[in-house]
């Protein structure tokens, strides 16, 4: 591009950068620090959607939400100090998701700087370990490379979150300079003697199993991996909140690797003599606390495919190692010769069915049974739903109990973040119209970023939020039980009427109390044409799909 442009703002300059890299929608908390990047949107309002948020957490949630739906970049804007402080959380969730995003901060003037002045942070510091890169632009003629730069260190390599600072006086200052070009996405492809050395040690294996996971993901590489694992007959599983990267009705998928994960698939990992990762990074959760690979030298043969080159070796050392993009490597490895007929069928049957087996319900106490609801909405809802969740035990039963079947239809935080459901929902349901979104929340879950519902009302994202209520920090008063027995301290929780609330922000409103109320509950907000809320009171002893409260109790008390 690098063309000569007439004196404009930094504010100006700035938003035509963004332009020119194809942003289409941003989402921000308004601030003062950053009013003349606000009033340069104003003038391009129909090609750039601004979307106004609650609270910074949560407009950082739906950037992040956007950046993993469609891969692109989310884009967020906040002002400093507090609202930087509150967006953190969503640069973490990217940082931990792989998810490329920008998140832009409005900053003290430069002249004050160093004072300790009005909300004054140095977020190069601050956001250090939380980013991939983090910058403060205090030279206006260098908007347009600081700025691509961000873009390109965004998506390539491992994805990952960026924040770039920017002094209020910086913005208002004019200057004449070129703008950029937009950013180009760099693809790294697999050699090809380690396509050969891969089916080499595929060949030998005898219990071979692939782990996908991570993000740079695209429905193209999502068909070519399933053609992959079809034609070497190789058992597939997911790792942490990855679900949506195989269809979960395939014959050879085999389940998930995160907190709801079988007894036989945790054995299979350890069980496998060769396992094949692609795009995870194969940590904390999908490895049950790293107990399920040795450290640093696997006892299964480890090849490990990754984006990243700083995570090739980081944790395991693999016996090979492919930095590649996972378009082309699931290109490359759909194009090998399939495996000799029969060669893995009764390792590929004999974990599927385990996986079958996972999908049995056992009852609950309580009149209502969420793992029947979860069963009904997997029959219920169109394959390309998008499903949402923050942390918390109410997402196990979604988890274990629905089945993924198209890429991204998952919506979920890896780095177990509460509050995600309902922004991400929110961006998701604005990103995507015509498909029905889904949010579930816990009543400690839904009250960290309820407030966006008003978000959801004023832009008519017709979002259904589902809130799972059980009066607790389910999680942690799993945790305090097995650890405490009988010791409960700060997990109960005294909620509001979440039906009431939501008719409140103009939405309409369900309670669930049995089962049986769920379908037609759900069928109504379906048919409405505004977003819905179902708060589903649960019984407290339904604490997780296989042990109760009680039971929890009790064996930790046996200790």
């Amino acid at each position: 591009m690098n063309k000569s442009i007439s004196r404009r703002s930094g504010g100006q300059i700035l938003v035509d950068a963004l332009r020119i890299h194809g942003v289409k929608r941003a989402f921000c908390v308004p601030g003062e620090s950053y009013l003349a990047v606000l009033d340069a949107l104003h003038d391009v309002q129909e090609e750039i959607d601004l979307v106004v948020c609650r609270q910074e957490g949560g407009a950082a949630y739906m950037a992040e939400a956007y950046g993993k739906l469609t891969g692109e970049p989310g884009i967020c804007f906040v002002t400093r100090g507090p609202g930087a402080t509150n967006a953190s959380v969503g640069v973490h969730t990217a940082f931990q998701d792989s998810t490329p995003m920008i998140l832009f901060i409005g900053q003290v003037a430069r002249d004050q700087q160093y004072r300790e002045a009005f909300q004054e942070i140095d977020f190069r510091q601050m956001f250090g370990p939380l980013a991939k890169w983090v910058v403060q632009i205090d030279d206006t003629r260098r908007i347009p490379e600081l700025i691509s730069q961000a873009f390109h260190r965004a998506v390539n390599g491992r994805p990952g979150p960026v924040v770039v600072a920017l002094p209020e006086d910086m913005l208002t200052e004019l200057a004449q300079v070129s703008d950029a070009g937009p950013f180009k996405r760099v693809l790294m492809t697999p050699a090809a003697e380690q396509l050969t050395a891969m089916q080499q040690l595929l060949e030998r294996s005898e219990r071979p199993l692939m782990v996908l996971g991570g993000s740079g993901w695209d429905a193209e590489s999502v068909h070519d991996i399933r053609l992959f694992a079809e034609q070497q007959d190789i058992p597939v599983a997911a790792s942490f909140r990855c679900q949506d990267l195989f269809d979960n009705r395939h014959p050879n998928y085999v389940g998930d690797l995160g907190f709801a994960a079988s007894a036989p698939l945790l054995s299979a990992v350890k069980e496998a003599d060769l396992l094949l990762v692609v795009g995870s990074r194969m940590g904390e959760v999908s490895t049950g606390g790293y107990a399920a690979l040795e450290i640093p030298v696997p006892r299964q043969t480890l090849i490990h495919i990754h984006q990243g080159i700083e995570e090739l070796g980081r944790v395991y050392q693999p016996a090979l190692a492919i930095n590649s993009s996972m378009s082309t490597f699931a290109k490359s490895a759909s194009k090998l010769p399939a495996a000799a007929p029969g060669k893995n069928s009764e390792w590929t049957r004999t974990l599927n069915s385990h996986y079958q087996q996972n999908l049995e319900r056992s009852p609950s106490p309580g009149n209502v049974q969420m793992a029947d609801i979860i069963a009904w909405l997997n029959r219920r809802l169109p394959d390309d739903a998008i499903l949402t969740n923050g942390a918390g035990n109410y997402a196990v039963w979604l988890q274990r109990f629905y089945q993924f079947r198209q890429y991204r239809t998952q919506l979920g935080p890896t780095n177990g973040s509460m509050g995600y459901g309902v922004p991400a929902a929110v961006a998701a349901k604005l990103t995507c119209p015509e498909r029905v979104v889904v949010s579930f929340s816990g009543d400690g879950c839904f009250l960290m970023n309820g407030q966006e519902i008003a978000t959801a009302a004023q832009y008519g994202a017709n979002v259904i939020f589902v809130v799972i209520n059980n009066g607790m920090y389910g999680t942690i008063r799993m945790h305090q039980e097995r650890n405490y027995p009988g010791r409960v301290s700060g997990t109960d929780l005294h909620n509001p009427d979440f039906v009431a609330l939501a008719q409140a922000y103009g939405l309409h409103g369900e309670l669930v109390t049995v089962t049986a109320g769920f379908q037609p509950a759900f069928e109504r907000c379906l048919a409405m044409s505004r977003p819905c809320l179902i708060e589903v009171r649960v019984d407290p002893e339904a604490l997780t799909p296989r042990l109760s409260l009680s039971q929890i109790r009790a064996q930790s008390s046996k200790q």
